[in-house]
């Protein structure tokens, strides 16, 4: 048996934890790895329960702040360091870790990437990303884009290389199992961020349960990614749970958490405005719906399934419309492909095995970004030159809400519940 290769892991919420952790052995192939994974202290680091529902396996798994994981990252033997942060975190961590590792004879090979769709910011997103020696692309359409970007500003394009979501399986869809082994079951992905307003939510919410009310023959779920009041990758200000009172909850209808793999097991119809969900039911040639309810808007991030053939409206669902996935356009964008990591696991294996690899050179330096990369580097804590400073600003910023949130929940409680307790007495 080959080598097992050790992979650190950095990621800063539960969704890049899932992608960091299941990208790692992905590249790999068929050679065993020793995943360490790495969290970074803030508003997003996953509890004990999100982690629970990745499931991803590791040798180790720590908590800690940005500066903490660089000085330990900086001695580190592993063959490979995957950022599975966002773009400012990831072009932060080229710097520090380039100067980290100044000097020595071999250095890990980085890999980075993106856990889901790219529909927004994403020159911003690829500059952040600029620098490593691996920028995983999930489709032929990113491919294209993510390789023509870098050549424009002259960073190396090979740099990108072909890939997947790395979470893309599970078993075939099975049509026949609605009616033998279940109801045909329809699963609404709810996204924290998307729609936003107040409004919109509530409209979704509540065509999903008019779903459940006109198809009394069909089950709904409504999959939700954090329970209520939880951190997620987004922020959720309105809740689909809190959203919707049991009262106006038909019996066919229920809120699922948890991992996705095992709600898709059981769904006839996935419908979602612009959920990765989608690709993931794709893949596994499950009916799937992308919701026209929203308009198709950039910010939804749903104009990417233009050519899909899976647009579609609650209406129209309600009518019994199921839509079908265009083929071709499944096969461009990254979707049912049975190798996608060949290519990238060779270029990996090369890389690995280099006598010497050049130095890290981000591509946001102190001569073309000079206005804009100290604000972005003392935002994770770094010096201009990428040093971690003494008291990392990201760490005071933290525990400052973290103090801040305490505060205001305790005034909330002596207000709602001490006050009138004190009252109460004084008047015995």
């Amino acid at each position: 048996m080959e080598r097992a290769w050790d992979v650190e892991v950095v990621a800063d919420s539960d969704s890049r934890w899932k992608w960091g952790a299941t990208v790692a052995p992905a590249l790999a192939g068929d050679r065993p790895v020793r995943v360490h994974g790495n969290l970074l202290l803030g508003r997003s680091v996953p509890n004990e329960r999100q982690l629970a529902d990745v499931g991803a396996e590791s040798a180790s798994l720590r908590i800690a702040t940005f500066a903490d994981t660089v000085r330990r990252l900086a001695d580190t033997s592993a063959e490979v360091v995957v950022l599975a942060c966002v773009g400012g975190g990831i072009q932060s961590m080229l710097h520090a870790l380039s100067r980290a590792w100044t000097g020595r004879a071999r250095r890990p090979v980085v890999v980075t990437g993106y856990v889901g769709l790219v529909y927004e910011r994403i020159v911003d997103g690829l500059l952040g990303r600029a620098g490593a020696d691996m920028v995983l692309a999930n489709s032929s359409v990113d491919l294209e884009y993510f390789r023509r970007t870098y050549a424009d500003l002259g960073i190396d394009a090979d740099s990108v290389v072909p890939a997947s979501l790395p979470f893309l399986g599970g078993a075939p869809y099975d049509p026949a199992a609605a009616g033998r082994d279940r109801p045909f079951t329809v699963t609404f992905v709810a996204q924290p961020s998307v729609p936003g307003s107040k409004v919109e939510r509530l409209y979704a919410i509540r065509q999903a349960a008019e779903h459940a009310r006109r198809r009394p023959d069909r089950r709904v779920l409504v999959k939700l990614r954090g329970r209520v009041g939880e951190r997620t990758t987004h922020a959720e200000p309105f809740h689909y749970e809190t959203l919707l009172p049991e009262r106006e909850r038909p019996a066919n209808l229920e809120f699922v958490y948890g991992a996705m793999s095992p709600v898709l097991d059981r769904t006839d119809l996935c419908v979602t405005v612009s959920s990765t969900a989608a690709v993931e039911a794709m893949h596994r040639h499950i009916p799937t719906a992308v919701l026209t309810d929203f308009g198709i808007r950039e910010r939804l991030g749903n104009q990417l399934f233009l050519g899909s053939g899976v647009f579609t409206s609650w209406a129209a669902l309600h009518d019994g419309h199921v839509p079908v996935t265009n083929p071709e356009w499944a096969a461009a964008n990254g979707v049912r492909d049975p190798q996608p990591f060949r290519v990238a696991a060779a270029r990996l294996a090369e890389l690995v095995e280099a006598d010497r690899l050049p130095p890290l050179r981000p591509w946001l330096d102190g001569r073309r970004a000079a206005a804009y990369l100290p604000t972005l580097l003392g935002q994770y804590g770094l010096s201009p030159e990428g040093v971690p400073l003494a008291a990392p600003a990201n760490e005071r910023s933290f525990t400052t809400r973290t103090v801040r949130r305490a505060a205001r929940r305790a005034y909330g409680v002596g207000v709602r519940v001490v006050e009138p307790q004190i009252k109460r007495l004084a008047q015995l």
